[in-house]
């Protein structure tokens, strides 16, 4: 019997899944945890899940910070991403990760199960919606991808920050807000020029929505 972790911040999405996966021959859901933090707290070393389901967009220690510390904590586990993300940057980011499948949330039910049977006998699946565009998507330049992982690769606090500059308040609003002294945030604001290759807070703007750190 093959167990599953299921990783998902959303409690409907994750018992739905971990009710189905144990109707599959073979498999059974080990525990569920609603983001990274709470995948590391139930993890018990004495039983590992052979596979880690994990969604990419959580609040608390996400699908990248996961993908990560398992990699370099059980790099043993297998992992599948079940995701809403299509965009080519959050797929390049994760099987750079390690990670061993991608699969849609648009997915029909069955193809969970058929990329479980996949990853087993070949170490590997990809959805077939990303199938056709997987090459090219190998093939992108490597400017994006680095700004990509700049903005991943930011602290929560200045990731907050960039949130807050994509509203209408002022610098000094903004440090009221985030209980920081004006100083420090143009510390941060200065830091973030440097890091993302900036020169104004337009730029800084623009650069959140282009890596989804901010709902609009």
């Amino acid at each position: 019997m093959k167990k599953i972790a299921v990783v998902d911040d959303h409690e409907l999405v994750r018992s739905s899944l971990a009710e189905t996966i144990n109707t599959y021959p073979g498999y059974q859901v080990l525990f569920e945890a609603n983001n990274g933090k709470d995948f590391i707290r139930q993890l018990n070393p004495e039983e590992l899940p052979w596979l880690v389901l994990l969604d990419v967009k959580m609040k608390e220690m996400n699908g990248f910070e996961t993908a990560q510390w398992i990699r370099e904590n059980y790099p043993q586990m297998k992992i599948l991403v079940l995701s809403m993300l299509d965009d080519k940057f959050t797929i390049i980011r994760m099987f750079h990760l390690g990670v061993h499948g991608y699969l849609l949330k648009s997915s029909r039910l069955q193809e969970l199960e058929k990329a479980f049977n996949e990853i087993g006998k070949k170490n590997i699946y990809i959805n077939g919606a990303l199938v056709r565009n997987f090459p090219e998507m190998l093939n992108t330049t490597a400017e994006p991808l680095n700004e990509y992982e700049t903005a991943q690769s930011l602290s929560e606090r200045e990731k907050d920050f960039l949130k807050w500059l994509c509203s209408e308040k002022p610098l000094k609003e903004i440090a009221a807000e985030m209980h920081l002294s004006p100083r420090t945030i143009d510390g941060y604001r200065d830091n973030l020029f440097q890091k993302t290759q900036t020169r104004s807070r337009s730029g800084l703007v623009l650069f959140t929505i282009r890596n989804k750190l901010v709902d609009l």
